[in-house]
């Protein structure tokens, strides 16, 4: 009976595998014919990615306008380099290291920040509440609370602001928008190994500016 319910299971995960590659194929094709000048084929990867995008460019940057206009000039940039795709890593990927180095000279040429949540994952994964640094001994007056909370909440951009535009970038990266320190890597056109001591160096910097909180 075990071996059946592995012979049921098998032909499912091929199915996936196949649809998966087959995915991968339509895409590389319309890379291709973008490649070759197809504005439809190019259009066809923007539906696909543009709300990821867009997504993505906003949580960085923390602004509709500056996001929109690294919505606008990613996509520009992806149509006018895409003949310099070469098929080492997925579209997704591509895109994305394009919206993040643009991101990242956002971050360079502003230093402002948005407020970010109070509990965030280190290195290995465990959570951090950066809000248990705080003492309350108010808990029971909520208005009391919600404002150590806001200030909390200064504190914590503030320290963020003191973090180099890469180590943000990463931070971000992994924790508010969940991808692999791989994916991280590739995108920021380094090592996993590289992105993974970058991630440590911000979050042991973090902790040691609220730190001070205590």
């Amino acid at each position: 009976m075990g071996g059946a319910g592995r012979d049921g299971a098998g032909p499912d995960a091929a199915g996936k595998e196949q649809a998966r590659l087959q995915a991968r194929a339509d895409e590389n094709e319309l890379i291709r014919e973008a490649q070759g000048g197809s504005r439809v084929a190019f259009d066809s990867l923007v539906r696909q990615y543009e709300h990821q995008v867009l997504r993505l460019a906003l949580h960085l940057t923390g602004s509709e306008h500056d996001a929109e206009d690294i919505y606008q000039e990613a996509f520009l940039k992806a149509f006018r380099y895409i003949g310099n795709f070469r098929f080492e890593c997925s579209f997704y990927t591509w895109i994305y290291r394009i919206v993040t180095n643009l991101c990242l000279d956002q971050l360079r040429r502003k230093k402002t920040r948005r407020e970010d949540h109070a509990v965030v994952l280190d290195h290995s994964g465990d959570e951090i509440d950066l809000l248990a640094s705080v003492s309350d001994n108010r808990s029971f007056s909520n208005p009391a609370r919600e404002l150590d909370r806001k200030q909390l909440g200064e504190k914590i951009q503030a320290a963020l602001v003191k973090l180099t535009p890469r180590e943000r970038m990463v931070f971000e990266l992994k924790h508010y928008q969940g991808l692999r320190l791989r994916t991280i890597g590739e995108m920021l056109n380094t090592t996993e190994e590289t992105a993974k001591n970058t991630l440590f160096r911000a979050t042991k910097k973090l902790r040691g500016q609220l730190a001070e909180l205590r």
